[in-house]
């Protein structure tokens, strides 16, 4: 984990990215330039990232969670206590994910497998609806895919990374945004990354 750098902002950015392609990796370069605009456009902003590929957490388990879930015990892997504590101290959340196999990277799911933690960022009510407690973060996911899901036919069968993370994230009360650069595999690399970098630094800084 790379350290961390206390600064007198009134904002964290909590920046992720689970790609396994280290500078090869398209999510990687379009997360680091949405943190690079953010950044400019507030110098004190207080950033904190992790690399979920280079450091993961391991597959979850009772004991693997953090202390705060409900599976713990009450005991749970430091770890996993700080990647939930870093979740619920950011502001603002830059995933950077690449689609594997029609999915996220497991690393990332891992992850997500430590804040999704009832009574912290979420809770059932009586009625058995869900109630979001992570409402008025702002999550922004750098999104590559190797093919082209324009079609919504085939995205509705197929493509299980966005509707994913937009599932998930809505489930805490959060409506991510996406940069997405598309068909990465498909021969249009260039192209893709080059629109996603270019939307990243028209992103809005607010």
């Amino acid at each position: 984990m790379e350290p961390r750098y206390p600064t007198m902002s009134s904002k964290t950015l909590l920046h992720l990215d689970s790609s396994i392609l280290g500078g090869h990796s398209v999510s990687r370069q379009v997360s680091a330039a949405i943190v690079a605009r953010l950044a400019a456009a507030d110098p004190s902003l207080n950033v904190v990232y992790r690399d979920l590929a280079a450091d993961p957490l391991p597959h979850a388990t009772p004991a693997s969670m953090p202390a705060d879930h409900p599976l713990s015990g009450g005991k749970g892997d430091a770890a996993s206590q700080q990647a939930l504590d870093d979740f619920l101290a950011a502001d603002i959340v830059v995933v950077g994910a690449p689609m594997y196999n029609f999915s996220i990277p497991t690393q990332l799911r891992a992850w997500i497998d430590r804040i999704l933690v009832p009574g912290k960022t979420f809770a059932y009510r009586a009625d058995g609806a869900v109630t979001g407690l992570a409402a008025g973060k702002r999550v922004i996911v750098a999104l590559a895919r190797g093919g082209n899901y324009a079609d919504p036919a085939f995205a509705a069968v197929a493509e299980h990374a966005e509707t994913y993370l937009r599932w998930v994230f809505g489930f805490v009360g959060i409506e991510p945004e996406f940069i997405v650069a598309d068909g990465i595999a498909a021969g249009r690399r260039e192209a893709a990354l080059e629109g996603a970098l270019r939307s990243a630094g028209e992103l809005k800084a607010a």
